[in-house]
């Protein structure tokens, strides 16, 4: 087994174990309000906590792992969240949940270590796809949302979450001895990164996006078990089993996501997920029956698994020298995504006595986040337009219906002699040799009217009157209706000194 195959069994195990412990307090909500008395708002309090540290901590996690690697983070990480654990199961207040569940944070910052090491293994064409198995990792809150239940059952719930004492130290161990010690290290200040990527536009919206799809994710996981069993009073187990198939679809979907995103432009598949989480939150914030509300977080679950798995492919894309960072920063950004519609949904709900303008607004910003994938697709064609052009070893000039020309690229300047600012506003005939009578033209533009083209060789004359021989390519450019908008000249200069045309 080569190291890479084996750093993604250890760090999606790892990861496996971080989520479990990072949902303890969601997955047992049900039973922990019976010992110790909570209301609504506290409840929904005590349940996010847990995201804010697992949000923040993030974006030095994944720092930290470009430094130190991914053996030590994990191993650290996993001893640490041996407290909160032992805080929980003796917590008798809101106060010690509030503690607790505030370091239980750590098991949800563990998914920067792995978007940050594994895919220093992997060539870039199979980083979304790894990147994916690897958050598949959060099959563990869906884990303790299924067995926790159980367990508390027979156990009793401050039993059960002594239980995951026993998970968290097994990787711990785990990561010390088979944990790679040769990683290879990254060690850019902190400050330097961070300067170097947040002015970038494509940090904010792949955050944005994140926001969404992994902060759906998380607010429907934490929440779930309490609203079933208080909304369609449900029972402890049924609704952990429900909140579970939902974790269950979110993770199975997420590789495919990264898997989609090396085969297809990932700005596709994005438009799909929210123009579907549009919906499903329409459709969630009619308060309907079991089996609709059913349906609507499936569907959430189905597209915010996809998004989740397309977004990692992009940060790898965009930001390879600062990925440690830039996947801090993002999944910081889904985290927080996560905290705040749990609370803001329970306050909603105790003013109106309904959640329907909190799930609306999970469809308007799903909305958005559509309207700014469009944008940032198209754009980035325009862009690819752009940079063919800039780096192309022929000249291009670009004119209107006219021939008044409105851009060149920099081989133009370099065969002419003439920058952009000189030439623009102005008509080819700038480039005039004199090497040519009238007929000549003539015949070029009869050519570019009646066939959309023109190409042969001629003499043009450079910015320092040398005469240069060129073949030239003039290609009309036509809109939708047939009419010519553009004409394109594409030449390459000619060596031969010979001006027999």
């Amino acid at each position: 087994m080569n190291q890479g195959t084996k750093q993604l069994y250890i760090q999606t195990g790892s990861l496996v174990a971080g989520f479990m412990v990072w949902v303890l307090i969601s997955s047992l909500m049900p039973y922990i309000k019976t010992d110790i008395q909570l209301t609504s708002t506290q409840i929904a309090w005590a349940t996010a906590v847990p995201v804010i540290l697992g949000s923040l901590l993030r974006v030095p996690i994944g720092y930290w792992t470009n430094r130190f690697g991914a053996r030590l983070l994990f191993t650290i990480s996993l001893i640490v969240l041996t407290i909160p654990i032992v805080i929980i199961s003796m917590a008798n207040s809101l106060f010690m949940l509030i503690i607790g569940g505030f370091l239980l944070g750590i098991g949800g910052a563990l998914f920067s270590v792995g978007v940050t090491s594994l895919p220093k293994y992997y060539p870039k064409e199979k980083h979304g796809f790894i990147n994916g198995i690897y958050g598949a990792g959060n099959i563990g809150t869906a884990i303790t949302s299924f067995l926790a239940p159980v367990l508390a059952d027979n156990f009793g719930w401050r039993t059960t979450v002594n239980i995951y004492l026993i998970v968290v130290l097994a990787f711990a161990i785990i990561n010390f001895f088979l944990g790679d010690r040769k990683e290879k290290r990254v060690n850019h200040p902190l400050t330097e990164q961070i300067k170097k990527v947040y002015k970038n536009p494509k940090l904010w919206f792949l955050s944005l996006f994140y926001f969404i799809t992994f902060g759906s994710f998380v607010a429907f996981t934490i929440y779930l078990p309490s609203f079933l069993v208080n909304h369609f009073e449900l029972t402890k187990v049924d609704a952990g089993l429900r909140t579970a198939g939902f974790i269950a679809l979110a993770t199975i979907f997420r590789p495919v996501g990264g898997w989609l995103g090396d085969k297809i432009n990932p700005f596709l598949i994005l438009m799909a997920v929210f123009f579907s989480l549009t919906f499903a939150g329409f459709l969630l914030s009619f308060t309907p029956s079991l089996p609709i509300y059913s349906f609507g977080c499936l569907l959430v679950a189905f597209f915010a698994g996809i998004g989740n798995g397309a977004i990692f492919k992009l940060v790898p894309l965009y930001f390879s020298k600062q990925a440690g960072i830039v996947n801090g920063i993002v999944s910081a950004m889904g985290g927080l995504g996560g905290f705040f519609p749990p609370i803001i949904l329970t306050i909603l709900f105790n003013l109106t006595g309904h959640y329907a303008i909190g799930f609306m607004s999970l469809s308007e910003f799903s909305l958005a986040s559509l309207v700014i994938v469009v944008w940032l697709y198209y754009q980035e064609r325009l862009d690819i337009s752009s940079k063919i052009v800039n780096q192309a070893v022929d000249g291009i000039c670009v004119t209107d219906v006219n021939g008044t020309i409105l851009r060149v690229n920099p081989a133009f300047t370099r065969i002419t002699g003439y920058t952009q600012e000189e030439v623009i506003g102005k008509t080819m005939s700038v480039l005039q040799s004199g090497e040519h009578g009238l007929e000549f033209y003539k015949k070029m533009w009869d050519s570019l009217i009646s066939k959309g083209y023109w190409e042969g060789y001629i003499w043009n004359k450079r910015k320092n009157n040398e005469i240069y021989k060129e073949w030239l390519t003039i290609t009309a450019i036509k809109d939708d209706s047939g009419e010519t908008k553009n004409y394109v000249g594409m030449f390459n200069e000619e060596h031969d000194k010979n001006k027999n045309i």
